[in-house]
């Protein structure tokens, strides 16, 4: 807590407890989340945080240059706190956006050589290979019933499916 208070001290931001908690949530979970994702994860700890706070909080770090904006969907916001050059791929199937690095400088871009660029983003769709391994398995049937069972996103506690050789099976994460 005392290196994100620092943090956001250096960076002009007045450290409220509402403000080291969204931080800190950013930083740790490294979830690509949207306003209401944080609002939701944080509203147990924090009865009275509402999302205009969130909301308000994100807008600010992203002016200051702590969180960038990464918007991989017209309708869908979602925030990091990794601000160096980096991609973001988003599985079709179970919704979970990976970071990923990049050579800027061996991109290949051409008829725009004499701009110069402030930013890149680079955003790419697909299948996770997690999801990948169980649509391709024998039981590709029964995870599309299933729908969003990607190991990806479980977490400790979570009901969750897994592929194995007998079939698609129900299961608490050991995460």
């Amino acid at each position: 807590m005392k290196i994100i208070k620092k943090h956001l001290i250096d960076s002009g931001i007045k450290p409220s407890y509402q403000r080291i908690r969204i931080l800190s949530y950013l930083i740790n979970k490294k979830n690509h989340p949207t306003v209401e994702k944080i609002h939701k994860e944080l509203l147990h700890d924090i009865p009275t945080l509402s999302k205009t706070t969130v909301y308000n909080t994100l807008k600010q770090f992203v002016e200051k240059g702590i969180t960038q904006i990464i918007n991989i969907e017209d309708n869908e916001t979602r925030y990091d706190a990794d601000i160096s050059t980096h991609g973001h791929f988003k599985c079709e199937k179970c919704g979970i956006v990976y970071d990923f690095r990049f050579n800027n400088k061996s991109l290949e871009i051409s008829d725009i050589e004499d701009f110069d660029f402030l930013q890149t983003h680079l955003y790419i769709k697909g299948i996770c290979k997690e999801c990948k391994y169980l649509l391709n398995s024998k039981n590709s049937k029964q995870f599309e019933e299933y729908g969003e069972v990607c190991p990806a996103n479980w977490k400790e506690g979570d009901k969750a499916m897994k592929a194995t050789q007998e079939g698609v099976v129900e299961y608490l994460s050991e995460l």
